[in-house]
C-alpha cells in the first residue's frame, strides 16, 4: 500500500526545545546556521557558537546545559573522548550531545553510542542532514507514523481552491485507502461540511477556541466521519463571533491532527494574516490554485516567492491552474502563465 500522498521525506517538526551547536571550522557553523532556520526548527532556541569542545565546557562550567548539545570536532577517536568525558563534568541530567565528527568509523560510532552520545553525524552534511538528526531525537521509536500535512489555498479568492481540496482529499481516502482529515481553516465561510453534506454542532472552532481542553481524544469526538476513510473537521461557517487568531493558534491542532491521520488536508481561506501563513509555510506540501488570469498571476508570483523563501529545504508549491478556457473572459497563456511565476503546472482544470 502507498504510505504516503505526496513524493518526498516526512521531517517531523521538532518541539519546544534549546539547542547550542559548537563548531570548529566555519563550514559546519554556516550550515547548522542554516538548518537552525529551517521551518521544522522553528520553535526551538537555537544557537550556533564556534569554538568546539573547548569552547563548550567554558560555556557550561557556570550555566545550565540545554536540551541539546551538537559539538563538532575534527578529532581522532581518543581526543573525541577526552572531551566528551570534559564535558559531561557539566552536562545536566536529560542533556542530549550529538557529535559531528570527520571520521566514518563504526568503532567509533560505537563507543560513542556505549557512552551515552545520541548521535554520531560523519562531515560535510547539509542542512536537513542537521534537522533530520535532531527530528530523530524526539520521535520515538514505536510511535505511529505522522501524517503529511497538504495545505490548499487560492492565489485569490473564488478560483476554487476550496473545490480543489475537497476533491482531492476524498480522492486520496477512496483511490489509496489512506485514512484522510479534512481541516476547514475558514471559520466563517468554510464549505467542506456543506460539500460532504454535514452539519455538525462543533467542528474547528471549538478545537482552536479551547487550547486548554484540546487533545486527541476532544479532536476524534469533533470530527465528523464521512466514509471509512475520510473525516472532515468542519467550519461553524457562523458570524455570530469574531474569528482573530494569533500566530501560534493553529500549532497544538496541527500537532494532534498529525497523529490522527496519514493524510491531513488543510483547507486555508485566502487571506494574508500571521496564522494563515504559519499553515502555509509549515505545511508539508503546499498547493496553491489559481485561474489564467492577470490578477492570479501577480498573486501566485508573489506568494510562490515568499514561500519559496520561508521554506528553502522544501520543494516549491505545486500549482493548480482551474477553470482553463473559460468563456468571454481574456486569458493567459498556460506557458506564459507558468514562465512568469518560475513554477511548472502541476494540474489543469478545463473550465466546465
Amino acid at each position: 500500500m502507498k504510505t504516503s500522498v505526496f513524493d518526498g521525506e516526512l521531517i517531523a517538526p521538532l518541539p519546544r526545545i534549546s539547542v547550542q551547536a559548537f563548531c570548529e571550522t566555519a563550514e559546519a557553523a554556516a550550515v547548522i546556521g542554516r538548518a537552525f532556520a529551517d521551518r521544522r526548527m522553528e520553535r526551538t532556541h537555537a544557537k550556533v557558537q564556534t569554538g568546539g569542545a573547548a569552547a563548550a565546557v567554558e560555556t557550561f562550567r557556570n550555566a545550565p546545559t540545554p536540551n541539546v548539545i551538537l559539538l563538532e570536532t575534527a578529532a581522532a577517536h581518543a581526543d573525541i573522548v577526552s572531551k566528551l568525558e570534559s564535558l559531561a563534568e557539566f552536562c545536566d541530567s536529560g542533556t542530549r550531545v550529538v557529535v559531528i565528527g570527520a571520521h566514518n568509523d563504526i568503532t567509533l560510532y560505537r563507543d560513542l553510542m556505549g557512552r551515552g552520545v545520541s548521535d554520531y553525524l560523519v562531515a560535510p552534511l547539509d542542512e536537513l542532514d542537521v534537522v533530520r538528526a535532531l527530528s530523530k531525537l524526539f520521535t520515538q521509536v514505536d510511535a505511529d507514523p505522522l501524517g503529511r500535512i497538504v495545505a490548499v489555498a487560492g492565489v485569490k479568492g473564488g478560483v476554487g481552491a476550496s473545490a480543489v481540496a475537497h476533491n482531492m482529499a476524498f480522492a486520496v481516502a477512496r483511490n489509496l485507502a489512506l485514512q484522510t482529515v479534512i481541516a476547514d481553516a475558514d471559520l466563517g465561510f468554510g464549505t467542506a461540511g456543506l460539500d460532504f453534506n454535514q452539519d455538525p454542532p462543533q467542528g474547528i472552532a471549538e478545537a482552536v477556541f479551547a487550547p486548554d481542553r484540546l487533545d486527541a481524544n476532544l479532536v476524534e469526538r469533533l470530527l465528523s466521519r464521512c466514509t471509512d476513510k475520510l473525516s472532515v473537521l468542519a467550519a461553524p461557517a457562523s458570524l455570530d463571533r469574531i474569528y482573530d487568531f494569533s500566530e501560534n493558534d493553529f500549532d497544538h491542532l496541527v500537532d494532534i491532527l498529525r497523529g490522527a491521520a496519514p493524510c491531513i488536508v488543510l483547507d486555508v481561506p485566502h487571506v494574508w494574516t500571521a496564522w494563515a501563513r504559519r499553515l502555509l509555510v509549515g505545511a508539508d506540501e503546499i498547493v496553491l490554485v489559481a485561474e489564467p488570469t492577470l490578477a492570479c498571476l501577480r498573486n501566485a508570483k508573489n506568494m510562490i516567492d515568499v514561500l519559496r523563501a520561508a521554506r528553502p529545504h522544501d520543494a516549491a508549491p505545486r500549482l493548480v491552474m482551474n477553470a482553463v478556457g473559460c468563456p468571454k473572459r481574456p486569458e493567459i497563456g498556460l506557458a506564459d502563465f507558468s514562465k512568469a511565476v518560475d513554477t511548472k503546472l502541476d494540474l489543469t482544470i478545463p473550465f466546465a
